[in-house]
């Protein structure tokens, strides 16, 4: 019954949390600052990380295709097809959206975190701020807005990681390209898109709220950021298998 408790608690608090946040901000100007400040930090500061695992996914999906096949009877162009497939619909979505999450996730909770542990929030709070809209919509904001981008970016390098794998497995290029343009669906594109806009607001959401309400010292602060990580993680799996249940 406590862990019933809990679990219905934190589910108000959090929508509670989106009820408050989502107002129109005292400083325009500043409220937009803010916004840039953190799509640089999401987009830029995780643009290495979520190229080089982008690539070697790519690249390991190739390889390990090129194995099976190599076995069948079927034409070694299906390389290209899947490994473009997996990359659009599953891999560049919810892999970078779960290395995101403890990435972007642990820090944005930390950051808050922090922020009430020295009562800085609480002082912004009695100056009359609306702290939930003032400190958690921009970073939700900028995650929705940016992430998409590094999407698309882990699935382009996640085809050429596989293509060079491809190559160098001694498959010719031309072969991986022709089964990469065949029976393209352009849903597949949307379908990535929309899973990236939703991931992101997950985690992004879930790690303001961890650390937005955190209490205490450096201890709760670091377990807030494990519970950040671990919960949106959970939630990107299970909004990943609700999107596939209801757009395919």
């Amino acid at each position: 019954m406590k862990l019933i408790h809990n679990l219905l608690y934190d589910v108000g608090r959090y929508f509670m949390m989106l009820g408050s946040m989502f107002t129109r901000p005292e400083k325009v100007s500043m409220f937009w600052k803010e916004i840039l400040r953190q799509m640089y930090n999401i987009g830029v500061g995780s643009l290495t990380i979520i190229a080089l695992i982008s690539s070697f996914l790519g690249a390991v999906t190739a390889v390990q295709f090129t194995y099976q096949l190599s076995t069948s009877f079927i034409p070694t162009y299906y390389i290209g097809y899947i490994v473009r497939d997996m990359m659009l619909i599953e891999l560049a979505p919810t892999f970078s959206c779960l290395v995101l999450a403890g990435k972007v996730g642990s820090n944005l909770s930390s950051e808050l975190g922090s922020m009430r542990s020295t009562e800085q929030i609480d002082a912004m709070e009695i100056m009359g701020v609306n702290t939930a809209s003032y400190l958690l919509a921009p970073k939700i904001i900028a995650a929705v807005f940016i992430v998409p981008f590094l999407v698309i970016i882990s699935a382009a390098l996640g085809i050429g990681g596989g293509m060079a794998a491809t190559i160098n497995s001694g498959v010719p290029y031309q072969v991986f390209y022709k089964g990469l343009i065949m029976w393209f669906v352009p849903f597949n594109v949307t379908l990535m898109l929309i899973k990236s806009v939703v991931f992101s607001f997950i985690f992004s959401s879930v790690a303001c709220y961890y650390g937005y309400y955190v209490k205490g010292g450096a201890l709760e602060i670091g377990a807030a950021s494990t519970k950040a990580v671990v919960n949106s993680s959970i939630l990107i799996l299970i909004a990943d298998y609700i999107i596939a249940e209801i757009l395919l």
